[in-house]
């Protein structure tokens, strides 16, 4: 049962409990303790790493623009904005340094334009045929559990080359409806290996 702490007992002597509730530590099993202090060791730990590894992205990322700049100088150029895609060698190619701008896409009512020609496409072909096409097309434009479509895959069929009109109108109308929304930059380092391969110097948990 929770207590209140009142201005004559001392704090330390109690904890509080996910619903904010103030308990005894007395009343608390030493496991529970236990694990508690686990879990806020290794969380308070992984926070200092959270922070360390932001740094580090803050100051490579500015590292690399001021190389860039100065690069571009020599040509009496200043860049705005912006910058793209660049990858840096140390001079003997041991270390690889990629910075990589991944724009985030979504897309505007004109991809239901898209989807129903391709629809009137797909009605004419698949008539008593195969339908390896329809289910194509079906698994671009499903959403995920968030209700997201998946981008790629949507994109992946403008690459495909059928020669019908309905199909060319649809596939510029998904080029048409594509928004860039946002964008993120990602900082990759590699390592060269005896063999001559770069490998990916991992700051993910999950690939260590």
């Amino acid at each position: 049962m929770s207590q209140a702490v009142t201005p004559n007992i001392d704090a330390g002597d109690y904890m509080r409990d996910a619903c904010g509730n103030w308990i005894a530590k007395a009343n608390i099993k030493d496991i529970d303790l236990e694990r508690h202090a686990l879990v806020r060791e290794i969380a308070l730990k992984a926070k200092d790493v959270s922070a360390a590894i932001t740094e580090f992205k803050t100051a490579a990322m500015g590292d690399i623009d001021a190389f860039v700049d100065l690069s571009v100088e020599r040509y009496g150029v200043k860049l705005g904005g912006k910058k793209g895609n660049v990858t840096l060698d140390t001079f003997d190619g041991q270390y690889r340094i990629e910075r990589q701008v991944a724009e985030h896409l979504t897309f505007d009512e004109g991809l239901q334009a898209a989807k129903a020609l391709i629809d009137a496409c797909l009605r004419e072909w698949t008539e008593g045929g195969n339908a390896n096409v329809r289910t194509l097309v079906d698994h671009a434009f499903r959403v995920d559990k968030k209700g997201k479509l998946n981008t790629g895959a949507i994109l992946a069929l403008r690459r495909l080359k059928i020669d019908d009109e309905r199909w060319n109108r649809a596939m510029t109308a998904i080029s048409d409806s594509i928004k860039v929304t946002g964008s993120c930059v990602y900082v990759r380092v590699y390592e060269r290996d005896a063999n001559g391969k770069y490998n990916l110097i991992p700051l993910d948990m999950a690939a260590l």
